[in-house]
């Protein structure tokens, strides 16, 4: 089973609860820095990937981390499930696809804007509101700049992308005139 359908599955499993709880941001904002914690530190990583090291040595670590970080009793809940299952190095995924759900769940998607160079302010919110129309939901835009495009801009939505670039206008124009 690929790590993206087991990430889902958790994920799913986890905005089950934490939607009932009340408490997604929460969890959300917590499963980060754990993800976090295991992406700075390698040592902890190798200790809870080695297939070598005894489970209740890896939940020895796991509960100090825990004892020291203090995150909610859900949060301690899924820490758990994932160690027990072999799963928390996975976290990463898990959290991506959890962020997923939990937009899906609230109406929201995410998108990406590219364009040459920066976009003011003004027009990011009109940008959003014109993307919010297109996709009858609320958006959530992370603006990046490429100057590569030259102008224009290419907007990526989940796997649909609107590539309205001047690069790309220029590369339509290239190929008819090759035949």
């Amino acid at each position: 089973m690929s790590v993206q359908t087991v990430a889902r599955r958790y994920a799913t499993a986890l905005a089950d609860v934490v939607i009932q709880r009340s408490e997604a941001p929460e969890v959300q904002d917590e499963l980060r820095v754990w993800e976090e914690l295991l992406r700075a530190n390698a040592n902890l990583r190798e200790v809870f990937a080695n297939p070598t090291i005894a489970l209740d040595k890896k939940r020895a670590v796991l509960n100090r981390l825990i004892e020291m970080a203090q995150p909610r009793p859900t949060t301690i809940n899924f820490l758990k499930v994932l160690l027990q299952n072999q799963r928390l190095t996975d976290l990463a995924e898990i959290n991506r696809k959890f962020a997923q759900i939990l937009d899906e769940r609230a109406g929201m998607v995410s998108a990406t804007v590219t364009t040459a160079r920066e976009v003011p302010q003004p027009y990011q919110q009109k940008l959003r509101d014109k993307l919010a129309e297109l996709t009858g939901k609320n958006v959530r835009i992370d603006f990046a700049t490429d100057p590569e495009i030259i102008g224009g801009l290419v907007t990526r939505i989940g796997s649909t992308v609107y590539d309205g670039s001047v690069r790309s206008q220029l590369q339509q124009i290239k190929e008819k005139m090759a035949g």
